[in-house]
């Protein structure tokens, strides 16, 4: 038996952020980064606020480390807030739903209502159940998974993310598309989350270049913000694979950003799970045949399943040549030494990550490696 259950509301479209003016006479907790408050961009929620009071946690940082979780902690059993917001990327929505959960448990907190508002859109960590936590210390990073974790509320407000650099566009929306696409050869994936990963990858092929090329391309903004929502839902239910399992801990030990990372691995993990023996297979693989359907979907031209996946992998180049970003570890400005100082814990990492449990295909430390090898 199996449950398909999207407990989130998701708020979008012009005006998303009225939706705050319902949370009058409450107490609110914000949890956001630095840049947030010196940009002034909280003043778009904090406005919103008139009654009622808030309280503002602005030290999120990237990959965000267990000492500041508990940090958020403290404040929030002492404030007891009635509503908690998280407001920024990844980390800061991760964080949130950190410091909430633990909170409730530590200080025996009764439920308060979790919005999330991405400003970056890349990891729809805005309707999963995820979190990554990072120990610093061990260059670790640990995934939280609880259905506790998932936002009441998503407010999807293309306005924020306008004024995001080109490059930070280039790296969250290949994150889309490696959420869309590993959910989409999930070995848990359904008819649900493929229909979900399905459109989330369109509109990338659609809309990404244009986000990355104009930040008055409101429309594209609009429907990149929809494409990260929509591939969050469909990893939320189907879970990922080897792409992350190994971003993960790149991310953890050669702290390159995630989305960035991801973008290197993603042409090598088409291939590598696609697993085509010779230049026309008599057979394919069940991830081989559905890279083809989602190439076909995305008016990718191909005449054999392999040529479709083959054309998929070349569209996904294609995409990254031309938001100019790096295609492999030196690129990043990894050295040598790096790599090999790290590429065997960054290996036994990923094979016990969480993700690789549904990878499409059965994955050892040599081919993990070997990934690594080709991405020097």
């Amino acid at each position: 038996m199996k449950t398909f259950e999207v407990k989130t509301k998701i708020v979008f479209g012009e005006n998303a952020l009225e939706y705050i003016t319902s949370l009058a006479n409450k107490k609110v907790f914000i949890v956001t980064d630095p840049f947030m408050v010196k940009s002034g961009m909280i003043e778009r929620i904090t406005s919103k606020l008139t009654s009622g009071s808030y309280q503002v946690f602005s030290d999120i940082v990237p990959d965000p480390p267990m000492e500041l979780v508990v940090e958020g902690v403290s404040e929030v059993t002492a404030y007891k807030p009635d509503a908690v917001i998280a407001l920024g990327g990844g980390s800061a929505i991760d964080a949130a739903k950190a410091i909430m959960s633990f909170s409730k448990k530590a200080a025996n907190l009764p439920d308060m209502q979790f919005i999330a508002i991405p400003t970056t859109s890349g990891t729809g960590s805005e309707v999963t159940n995820f979190a990554v936590i990072t120990e610093k210390q061990k260059g670790v990073k640990y995934p939280l998974v609880s259905s506790e974790l998932l936002p009441n509320v998503a407010i999807l407000e293309p306005e924020l993310v306008k004024s995001l650099p080109c490059q930070i566009v280039a790296d969250t929306g290949m994150d889309v598309l490696t959420h869309a696409l590993e959910a989409y050869v999930s070995t848990n994936a359904t008819d649900f989350s493929d229909a979900l990963a399905e459109k989330a990858v369109k509109l990338v092929f659609d809309y990404l270049l244009r986000s990355y090329k104009s930040s008055d391309d409101m429309e594209a903004k609009e429907k990149m913000h929809s494409a990260s929502c929509l591939a969050g839902m469909a990893f939320n239910e189907a879970s990922l694979g080897v792409n992350h399992a190994i971003a993960h801990n790149i991310g953890g030990k050669l702290h390159i950003p995630h989305g960035r990372t991801n973008a290197i691995l993603l042409p090598h993990v088409i291939e590598y799970n696609s697993n085509m023996e010779g230049y026309n297979p008599k057979t394919y693989t069940l991830a081989a045949k559905k890279y083809a359907i989602i190439a076909k979907l995305c008016g990718i031209q191909g005449a054999t399943t392999r040529a479709l996946v083959k054309g998929l992998i070349a569209e996904v180049v294609r995409l990254e040549r031309e938001m100019k970003m790096p295609r492999s570890l030196k690129e990043c400005g990894i050295k040598e030494e790096e790599y090999l100082e790290t590429k065997k814990s960054i290996a036994e990492g990923a094979l016990a990550d969480a993700c690789m449990d549904t990878n499409p295909r059965k994955t050892t430390v040599s081919d993990v490696l070997e990934i690594l090898h080709l991405i020097r």
